[in-house]
């Protein structure tokens, strides 16, 4: 699937709160609602009944979030991260490249679990970037 402008949405981790922080601020903004919500079921990674994904708009803007099942040495300076879904690997290689260019990879870029082809990194600039390789 190729894609001619790659959806780019803001992606925030939340330990246990996602909800109740979406509910907030979708509270605040005019012409905003939640999207998606998918809830961690019984014997999955993360606690039972809290946020697997969602995605919400804040005056239309897009915004994902999720309940980390992990437990992470780090709070919200990596967390904040700006979330780039790719339609093609040759589009993914080519800004992985450039932006892990003197920055520090989080998660190598690799299938996992989630994702045919992802990778979390921090570019030389502190910014943080979850790339994403479109589902088929």
């Amino acid at each position: 699937m190729e894609l001619a402008h790659p959806p780019i949405a803001t992606f925030l981790m939340f330990d246990g709160q996602a909800e109740e922080a979406m509910n907030l601020y979708t509270s605040l903004f005019p012409d905003s609602k939640i999207i998606s919500l998918t809830r961690y079921g019984p014997d999955e990674a993360g606690s039972e009944g809290t946020v697997q994904q969602a995605s919400f708009s804040l005056n239309g803007q897009a915004f994902r979030c999720m309940d980390s099942s992990i437990k992470h040495d780090f709070t919200f300076t990596p967390s904040i991260s700006i979330f780039v879904t790719f339609g093609t690997e040759e589009e993914l290689d080519r800004v992985y490249a450039a932006l892990s260019r003197d920055g520090k990879v989080l998660m190598p870029l690799a299938a996992y679990p989630f994702s045919e082809k992802f990778a979390w990194i921090a570019d030389r600039f502190g910014v943080s970037w979850q790339l994403n390789l479109a589902q088929n």
